[in-house]
């Protein structure tokens, strides 16, 4: 082949290349499908019939344009870009009718028959959520009826299941009827610059990952009533390889949190560079043990027998939390499906925390427990410094191992340590930590029972 015709080929390329790139890029505006600038007028139907053009031609951007535009449940393709553009506003219906009972084949504690959201997606790739614009879901509309009715009668705002290639980004996100984001089995999953207020609500988190792989969450700010950055393990899919970084969060419960639901655990996980302090509004709480301050900052979880191992938590400014460190190997043993048994203890080894300065921590102190026989193991902690509310007397240690319960930070009341109570641990260590009280406290800065 000659320069010449090598040259016409390439340009022959170019050509066909650009115009995929075109039939993947175009702009499929919501209103040229008949939605409404009008929040009396349910734009759903026009809304999907967009998305479903989009798909259809290949890909591209289905726009909303400035404007408030009424939906009920959205269902995302794969190779589109919902892009609310600045000025725009979906909100979601208050009527749970409007919204479309949606069922997965995947098998967790999160998909228990048909669920309800504003948007889902499940086995999609290449899908998006852009712009300067906002989802507002409307979620106090809904009311608590039971104690496991999230996603049943209270809709999520965004679900994704089982689909890779996932951007999140600019968007903000409004007062969602339960969990804000749950992002379950998912790969490849990118969430950056976002806002998210979500305190209207029960079980108002602001973002979950579940069975996750390979994700990276920045520069998020995030106010929510229930835990802010979580991760669970609905199923035995780990959540691994996750990144997160510079984000701003508020929470009335655990600002950053590994658990509760552990089926598969967690593995590769770093964190770094957030700040976790209290909400600006203090007017509005549903969830929690009531501590407008919230009951901590950063509470690592196994207890439905996964494993936790090779975690980093590193660079975090805390601001009034109760107990701010919560490190808890139990054995609650849920499983993840009815006649699934949970028949092993679960396992934490390998937590690396460092450079944490926390501020107007409240009295309890923080804790790192196992279980008998069934330790956690290799902690460090280094360049730690805890100042807290302090005034306690001596306390006894807690005779009640709570193997079963809820793991919660506040969980034995007032720690018989200001600083630490680690028990059932093997190789823990402290490097450069320091524990402060506003008032003078009796209690030494740690306890150790059963520690190796």
């Amino acid at each position: 082949m000659n320069c010449k015709q090598l040259s016409l080929l390439l340009s022959f390329w170019a050509v066909v290349i650009g115009s995929a790139g075109a039939a993947r890029t175009g702009d499929y505006d919501i209103t040229d499908f008949g939605a409404v600038s009008d929040t009396t007028v349910l734009s759903t139907g026009a809304i999907q019939k967009a998305i479903d053009a989009c798909s259809e031609k290949g890909g591209g951007r289905v726009v909303v344009p400035p404007g408030n535009y009424k939906t009920g449940t959205l269902v995302l393709r794969s190779h589109v870009d919902l892009h609310l553009e600045t000025g725009a506003t979906l909100y979601g219906s208050t009527r749970l009718e409007d919204y479309r009972p949606m069922k997965t084949d995947y098998v967790s504690l999160r998909t228990w028959g048909e669920t309800v959201q504003l948007i889902f997606a499940d086995r999609v790739q290449d899908v998006s959520i852009s712009g300067h614009g906002t989802i507002d879901g409307r979620g106090s509309a809904f009311k608590k009826l039971s104690w496991n009715d999230e996603g049943i009668t209270r809709p999520h705002l965004l679900r994704f299941v089982q689909s890779q290639d996932i951007t999140v980004e600019d968007v903000t996100l409004r007062n969602s009827g339960c969990w804000m984001q749950h992002y379950l089995a998912c790969d490849r999953v990118q969430i950056r610059g976002i806002k998210v207020f979500n305190r209207n609500n029960y079980n108002n988190d602001a973002l979950d990952l579940d069975g996750c792989h390979d994700v990276v969450v920045s520069d998020m700010m995030a106010d929510s009533d229930d835990d802010a950055i979580t991760l669970k393990s609905t199923s035995p899919r780990l959540c691994e390889n996750i990144v997160i970084h510079d984000c701003i969060v508020s929470s009335h419960c655990n600002g950053i949190k590994l658990g509760t639901e552990t089926n598969g655990g967690f593995r590769n996980i770093n964190i770094s560079n957030c700040i976790v302090k209290p909400s600006e509004d203090q007017a509005t709480q549903f969830f929690g043990d009531s501590l407008k301050r919230g009951t901590s900052a950063i509470s690592l979880e196994i207890v439905d027998g996964g494993i936790l191992e090779n975690v980093h938590v590193s660079g975090i400014v805390v601001e009034g939390t109760e107990s701010p460190i919560f490190i808890r190997l139990g054995n609650r043993g849920r499983g993840y499906a009815q006649g699934v048994p949970v028949e092993k203890v679960g396992i934490i080894r390998g937590v690396h925390l460092s450079n944490i300065t926390v501020n107007n921590a409240g009295r309890t102190g923080c804790s790192i427990t196992g279980l008998p026989g069934h330790p956690v193991e290799d902690i460090w902690l280094s360049d730690i410094t805890i100042h807290q509310q302090g005034g306690c007397q001596n306390v006894d240690i807690p005779a009640d191992e709570k193997e079963k319960e809820y793991p919660e930070a506040t969980m034995w009341g007032v720690l018989p340590a200001k600083g630490f109570f680690v028990r059932h641990a093997r190789n823990v260590n402290f490097r450069n930590v320091t524990i402060t009280t506003t008032q003078a406290d009796e209690r030494p800065e740690y306890v150790k029972v059963d520690v190796e």
